[in-house]
């Protein structure tokens, strides 16, 4: 079955880093658009970033550009989000989709919680 599995959240102070990580199964990883999107209390789910099946393209919200790194290693079937520069507003449920295209629809993992606080 599909699975998407984030891990790495947790509390940093503002100005830290974090590190996430989505284990992708069930599906051929290699072909398919990963996304990092973001949901905060009382707020929308929005997208924070994308990158393309190859990892040549990738597209970020302009909230977090210059501050995360999207990136994927095909071959561990491993997408990751690299949060740096960290600031209160980051503080949300990250969440791990991959793209469907057939469906016009994401599959989602089940969330990391970041927590950015002194």
């Amino acid at each position: 079955q599909v699975q998407l599995v984030e891990s790495g959240g947790g509390l940093v102070q503002p100005g830290g880093s974090l590190r996430l990580s989505c284990s992708a199964s069930g599906f051929t990883f290699s072909i398919y658009t990963m996304s990092w999107y973001r949901q905060a209390p009382g707020l929308e789910r929005e997208l924070v970033a994308d990158i393309t099946s190859a990892g040549v393209s990738t597209g970020y919200a302009a909230s977090v550009k210059d501050r995360f790194t999207i990136s994927r290693d095909n071959a561990k079937n491993t997408v990751y989000l690299q949060m740096n520069s960290l600031k209160p507003e980051d503080t949300a449920v990250y969440y791990c989709a991959a793209y469907l295209p057939r469906l016009s629809s994401n599959y989602w993992g089940q969330g990391t919680q970041v927590t950015v606080s002194s």
